[in-house]
Parts: structure tokens; sequence; C-alpha cells
């Protein structure tokens, strides 16, 4: 699979240990709540981010970069989440590009020089796959491919596309369908600015306000062909560039949420510390039973989810070979997240009470902010769907139903 690369030693005072700084991520947490108030992205987070080279953390360390693979910057990221949920995952829409191209690179595939290479020159890339009327993101799209000289006309609508108006370049896919028995899905990136390109500021949320998840349109886009990352069958692949970036995707995105209901953990602990109760003879709700159970259950949820999720980086960077259920591990682990992560936030507004109900206070926020994870690939109902059939031995490609 991969291997870890060489790192490069360190130089900026807002890492440690190829760790972001408590005082730089402490100012994430100062602005989240105004950019949630407000919907706007917080441009100096992403600012303070690539003047700390962290835009770069998984670009090779001969290309400049910090070398880091997935289970370290999926750690990093869980913890920035703690901090700034927002922030840290629209970041992540960046670095799974970078990921996997960094290690389809070690692996001898240059599919994704390209995106090394804009990297590299500090461009920020952004993702491109959610789309109303497609359940079954990458492997299908509602967004149409038509072949033309030099490259593809792309058309169709993006939706979900955090990092708004702030990325460079759009790693998008859509299909073509020219020849109806063997229709292909074309993977690559289009450029900021690009003619037919326009970003639709509609995003206003329950949660993730601040990622400004715009929509955005492709009205006859060139996607040239230097810049296409890969061309596949419609239909779930076993290609190697769609299950690295499938992976690098999942599993940074499951870790934001774990991230956040870390934070909503220990609020809920500081609370129950400190909350009173007349009722209450030896003063706080620390020593309610109820409230013990709870923070206990908060805890064993999180343990399991962090021990999966961890555990599936390891096995991706020590290269073991899950071969055909890759999918199901990766897809199991976001699903183990996303009812970990919603459970334990739900929790600690019980523990915390009616506090956690006011607008403006931090848990209330988190709670908002942790609903967003159900939308993420895979869903539910995919999730069931895709890791039944693995285990009966169902042919994915077939009919569906």
């Amino acid at each position: 699979m991969t291997t870890t690369l060489e790192r490069t030693a360190l130089t900026d005072d807002r890492l440690t240990d190829d760790r972001l700084t408590d005082d730089l991520l402490t100012g994430f947490r100062e602005r989240a709540a105004r950019h949630d108030a407000t919907g706007t992205y917080a441009t100096d987070d992403l600012a303070a981010l690539r003047a700390a080279g962290w835009l770069k953390a998984a670009l090779p360390a001969d290309r400049g970069g910090r070398g880091l693979d997935l289970a370290a910057l999926a750690a990093e990221q869980r913890r920035m989440a703690r901090f700034s949920p927002a922030t840290a995952l629209s970041t992540c829409m960046h670095h799974y590009w970078v990921g996997t191209a960094a290690d389809l690179a070690a692996r001898g595939v240059d599919a994704a020089e390209p995106v090394l290479r804009w990297t590299a020159e500090d461009r920020v890339l952004a993702s491109g796959h959610a789309e109303a009327g497609n359940d079954v993101p990458v492997a299908l799209s509602t967004t149409r491919a038509t072949r033309v000289r030099g490259g593809w006309r792309i058309d169709g609508r993006k939706m979900f596309g955090s990092l708004g108006e702030h990325w460079d370049l759009l790693g998008v896919h859509a299909m073509d369908s020219s020849d109806p028995a063997a229709p292909v899905v074309v993977h690559g990136f289009v450029p900021r600015g690009a003619a037919g390109l326009r970003t639709v500021r509609n995003w206003d949320a329950q949660g993730m306000r601040a990622t400004e998840s715009h929509d955005t349109v492709l009205d006859g886009v060139f996607l040239a062909d230097a810049d296409v990352l890969r061309t596949v069958p419609a239909g779930p692949s076993d290609d190697p560039v769609v299950g690295t970036m499938q992976v690098w995707a999942l599993t940074l995105i499951a870790n934001v949420y774990v991230g956040v209901a870390e934070r909503a953990l220990e609020l809920a602990v500081a609370h129950a510390r400190t909350r009173t109760s007349i009722a209450l003879p030896r003063g706080t709700f620390a020593h309610h039973p109820l409230v013990q159970h709870q923070v206990a259950a908060m805890h064993l949820e999180l343990s399991a989810a962090r021990a999966q999720l961890d555990a599936l980086a390891r096995d991706w960077v020590s290269g073991v070979d899950h071969g055909p259920m890759w999918g199901v591990h990766v897809l199991s682990a976001k699903w183990r997240a996303t009812r970990a992560a919603t459970s334990v936030v739900d929790t600690a507004c019980e523990v915390v009470g009616g506090a956690s109900y006011r607008a403006g206070t931090e848990l209330e926020r988190l709670s908002r902010d942790v609903r967003a994870a159900r939308f993420h690939p895979g869903t539910d109902a995919f999730t069931h769907e895709m890791v039944g059939k693995a285990l009966l031995g169902v042919d994915p490609t077939g009919p569906r139903w």
C-alpha cells in the first residue's frame, strides 16, 4: 500500500512534532462561534494553516511537505475538530486529495502527479462529488461528461462543496453515457475561474455553517486531459486511484466527528463538576449516579470508535492486505464514528441540561455540527447495503435490487 515517508525538520513555531500548537488552535476556537453565527468561512484559520505549512502536511518531504501518513494526519485533524469543527472538516477535503496523491506516488502510480505539483504551489483543493439525485456518489454521477478535443465538457451541479469560494481547484467526477452499454466516470480537476463555472452562495444549514459548502454549477466547463485523474467504468470500482481516495476521504471525515464528540464529552465533564442542585447534598452533579453512568457511556462509545478508526488507518499505512474487504472496513468505521459521535454529543447535552440548548454556547453549536455526519458517504442505508452485499457475496455491479 503505502509507506511512512521521511519528514522534514520543523521550523515553524506553529508546529510541534508534526502537531499544531495549542495556541494556534485556541485562536480557531475563539473565532468559531462568530463564523458559525454569520455563516462565513474562517479565512484567518485557513491563512494560519497555510503559513504553518499544514496544507502540505501529507505532501511528501521531497516535494516540500511534511510527509504525514493517514494515521498521523487523521489524528491531528481529529484534534483540530475539538477547536473548530468546520475548519477541520473543510480542510479534510483538501488533505484527502493530497494524501491520495502521495500514497499513489509512493506505490509508483503517477496518475495524481498534478495534485502534488499544485499542493507544492500552495493551491487549495476541494471536493465536488455530492449531487442531488445520486445516492452512490463517485461510482455514478448526474453530472455529464462529453468528450471534446483535448479533454471533456462537464455539465452539472455539485452541492455540499466545503471551502466555498476559497478553493483553487475542484476535484469533480462526471459520467459519459454515450455508450449506454459501457458508461464511464471521469475524475479530474477544474480551476476556479474556468469558463462556465459558477458558485451558488446557498449554504445556510443547521450545522457546519462555517464550511461555506455552497453549490457549484458547471455549465460547459472544460476539463483538460492533463487534469484528468482517472477514467473508470461506471459503478463500484476496484481502481487503486478511486479506492485510495475513498479510504483517505472517509477516514479523515470520520475522525472530525469523533473530535467533535471528544470536545462535547470534555465540556460535559467540566460542567458536571460545577453544576449544583439544591437536591444534591454533596454539591455537584458529578456525584449523581446517572450522570456518572452517562459520562462512562460517552467514554466507552468514543473508545470503540477511536479504536476502529485508528486500526483502519494503521492497517492502511502498514500495507495490510484486506483486498476487496477494504470497502467494508472503511464504511464500517465511518458508520461507527457517526453513530458514536451523535450519541455522545446528545448525551453530553443531557448531562449539561438546558444550558446546552441556549444559542451561542459551544455545546449547542457542536450539537448542530455533529448532525452533518450522517449525510457524508456512506449513509446509514448505503453502508448497510454495501456491507451486507459484500458479506453475502452479492455482486455490487449487478442489478441493485
